[in-house]
């Protein structure tokens, strides 16, 4: 019953905060340009109050104080990038360092993979923030992945943890119901930046507690992950300014090439669902099974990936 009040809590406090924004709409909007998919000014800072509600359950729930730490650094600095845009040097080290401070509260059994995890939350926090530009797409990501972490959780004897997964699970439907196509309200980087952090953090956290094997993490964010990182890399391979904002991800091309908001976000979710329940599914199956599982489903979005640039590739010859 604690946990439920906990939800019915949180979710309110998280629409009551998206309202007061959008009484202050005529300040702080996005406005449309070269480098987005909107048409009209809308205004950001939606994802305050799932950052909100995240906070008070992290409390509720006496969980260390690392991740409130982590999620209110994270939301101070991009809550100052989105009204006043800083350079990419400025805002990685503070998200390096809230990846570390998770990474060494639960250290993995080998030191040589301190590293490598560290640089893996800092690009999860900003591969989430990437992916957060079209009506839609990171709300549906976020209830998704949330969702199948507190099932997780639940079935893996840490129910605490699961609480806190559903209260983000929940908060992310409610920011859906002001942010589905056309959008009231965007999550600004307020929002997407702390939610990577949480999913890349807590996704580690299941590793290190041996509920889920490595690959479970990448398998319910593989969709995010996957269009992300590889468009961050045919960026690389250009030498074009990788680190600034642009529209070649997949889901980007999708909508330029005809596709509604609404179209395109749908499509992504039936694909975050076919992943989350590949992943639920193989929780029960030996550990190489979920790995060469985890294996193919990247293979099979890989494929959709350079489908849909092939098709933007042959509309522009």
């Amino acid at each position: 019953m604690s946990g439920l009040l906990l939800v019915v809590v949180c979710a309110g406090l998280c629409a009551g905060t998206i309202a007061l924004r959008l009484r202050r709409a005529t300040f702080g909007l996005d406005l449309p340009g070269q480098r987005s998919l909107h048409v009209r000014p809308t205004p950001h800072g939606g994802g305050l109050g799932i950052v909100l509600a995240a906070l008070v359950a992290l409390l509720w729930l006496a969980l260390p104080g690392v991740w409130v730490g982590g999620v209110l650094l994270l939301a101070g600095i991009s809550v100052v990038d989105d009204w006043r845009p800083l350079p990419f040097w400025s805002r990685l080290p503070v998200h390096v360092l809230v990846a570390a401070g998770v990474v060494f509260l639960h250290m993995p059994a080998a030191w040589w993979l301190v590293g490598g995890l560290v640089l893996l939350l800092a690009w999860g926090m900003n591969a989430y923030n990437f992916m957060d530009g079209a009506d839609g797409l990171a709300g549906c990501m976020s209830a998704v992945g949330f969702a199948a972490y507190a099932l997780a959780f639940l079935f893996g004897g840490q129910p605490v943890w699961a609480v806190f997964c559903v209260v983000l699970a929940v908060g992310a439907l409610v920011f859906l119901a002001f942010n589905w196509h056309p959008a009231r309200i965007f999550m600004g980087d307020v929002g997407s930046v702390p939610l990577g952090f949480l999913a890349g953090g807590l996704g580690w956290l299941g590793v290190a507690l041996q509920v889920w094997p490595g690959w479970f993490p990448l398998l319910v964010f593989a969709p995010f992950l996957l269009d992300a990182t590889l468009t961050l890399l045919r960026r690389m391979l250009r030498r074009e300014r990788f680190w600034e904002a642009h529209r070649e991800h997949a889901y980007q091309r999708m909508v330029r090439m005809g596709l509604t908001h609404a179209q395109m976000s749908r499509r992504w979710l039936w694909l975050m669902l076919a992943g989350v329940t590949l992943a639920l599914l193989g929780l029960g199956a030996p550990l190489e099974l979920g790995a060469w599982l985890a294996a193919a489903w990247y293979a099979g979005l890989t494929a959709a990936w350079w489908q849909v640039q092939r098709r933007w590739q042959s509309r522009n010859e």
